[in-house]
């Protein structure tokens, strides 16, 4: 039998996160070494001197196309590391961003995990007897049914929602209004879309009883957070996993950054390019290891895609002060390159929202017969004007990104339907090629 240790919430000093990352990284390697597919990639890493950083800079990324190489039927003989008879769920991951894997975990490893997400309720204030509504999907993506599982341990109710494909968004606003939940969880993109929903519905969400927003899944840029708190009337906290892991990192409520638990994930921000790592401030890829949660797959030095920059010490004063921040910038595919200009996802969508007369969009790259061409699909808020919003956004997008859009004018509600049947929302798209 493995071990099933004991993580304490929090750990008690930043020499004691020490001591656990020296514990944590040769633990890692050691199963690593039993993987078929890992073992090959670990020759000559000399585990005595593993916690060292010039000795772990030896062991290779690990990266998902890596993992999509392996044939689906041969996964679990090639990857993992214990018999097909400890499963007892998958996970699905996130697949923003390509063809999605399916990871099994152990009974241990979902216990574990757990504590991940337990935390985020801790860090957000959360006590026990208040209610949450929980709109992030309920499926083989773990999000939805790990925040409900850990808010329930906590002695936190929980309506079980799910995203719009599992109860339709009015009916989730009527939940909201007769329910008072002080708590909403789910992606940012959805509380938008929420908030635009029960404006039809003549409910203003800034009224209701949720006073306090947790989300993660994808980047918040500052225009979104505004939007979000205002129409919403609540706090919002920004939470950070991936499936790979679990749930690694939450904002406090000073809101300078996500806390990441350095006791439970080995943190490393390098050069997209180098490799090497990147000073504090700077933007780099987050590399992560699990130490605990690594009893079927023994993800190592692995290569999330997510473009963060490292934080040592944040405002925090409180139990949160022991662990260090990542702020969290962009997908590593987190953008268009279009006529030689190159437009970041997080810059466009944060131009978007500072727009207050379109309630939600979409943007499409076209290859055409000459240039390639951007269309950005739009729904307006109450009675904004049609003409003049679709003019002034296409004068507003050729002054701020140099290009000229086409645009296209959708009923209210129309992205809502198409993006609830996806787990994570498709709202930039590129149609070339």
């Amino acid at each position: 039998m493995w071990d099933t240790p004991e993580i304490p919430f929090p750990a008690a000093s930043r020499d004691a996160i020490k001591e656990v990352r020296k514990i944590g990284r040769r633990r890692a390697v050691e199963r690593a070494k039993q993987s078929k597919f890992l073992a090959r990639k670990l020759d000559g890493i000399d585990l005595e001197y593993i916690h060292e950083p010039e000795e772990w800079a030896k062991i290779p990324l690990l990266t998902k196309d890596e993992l999509r190489k392996i044939p689906a039927d041969r996964f679990q003989e090639e990857f993992c590391i214990r018999p097909t008879t400890d499963i007892i769920e998958f996970w699905r991951s996130g697949g923003s961003t390509g063809q999605p894997l399916f990871y099994p975990r152990t009974m241990n490893d979902l216990r574990l995990a757990r504590e991940g997400f337990r935390r985020s309720w801790e860090a957000a204030g959360i006590m026990a007897g208040e209610m949450a509504h929980v709109s992030f999907p309920l499926g083989i993506h773990p999000v939805g049914h790990l925040y409900c599982r850990t808010a329930q341990q906590m002695g936190i109710g929980v309506n079980w929602c799910g995203a719009g494909n599992s109860t339709p968004s009015e009916m989730q606003i009527e939940l909201i209004r007769t329910l008072k939940p002080s708590v909403f969880c789910g992606m940012a993109s959805y509380g938008l879309q929420l908030a635009e929903v029960a404006e039809r519905m003549g409910f203003d969400l800034a009224d209701s009883s949720v006073k306090t927003f947790l989300t993660a899944a994808e980047p918040v840029s500052a225009g979104k957070r505004e939007r979000i708190e205002a129409l919403w009337g609540a706090e919002l906290y920004d939470q950070f996993g991936c499936t790979e892991g679990s749930f690694m990192a939450s904002e406090s409520d000073c809101h300078d950054g996500m806390h990441y638990w350095t006791d439970m994930f080995d943190l490393e921000v390098v050069d997209e390019n180098s490799g090497e790592p990147v000073e504090e401030g700077e933007n780099g890829i987050l590399v992560m290891t699990p130490y605990w949660n690594t009893e079927m797959t023994p993800f190592l030095r692995w290569e999330t895609g997510d473009y963060v920059s490292y934080v040592d010490h944040g405002k925090t004063e409180g139990p949160l002060s022991v662990y260090p921040m990542i702020r969290h910038a962009a997908r590593t595919s987190g953008f268009f390159k279009v006529r030689g200009i190159n437009i970041t996802h997080a810059d466009f969508e944060n131009f978007m929202h500072r727009r207050l007369e379109i309630s939600d969009f979409k943007v499409e790259v076209e290859e055409t017969k000459t240039l390639d061409a951007i269309r950005i699909s739009i729904e307006l808020r109450g009675s904004a004007d049609a003409d003049q919003t679709a003019k002034s956004l296409a004068a507003a997008v050729k002054e701020t990104f140099e290009l000229s859009p086409q645009i296209d004018l959708l009923r209210p509600g129309t992205l809502e339907q198409e993006f609830q049947n996806q787990v994570k929302q498709q709202r930039f798209i590129d149609k070339r090629g």
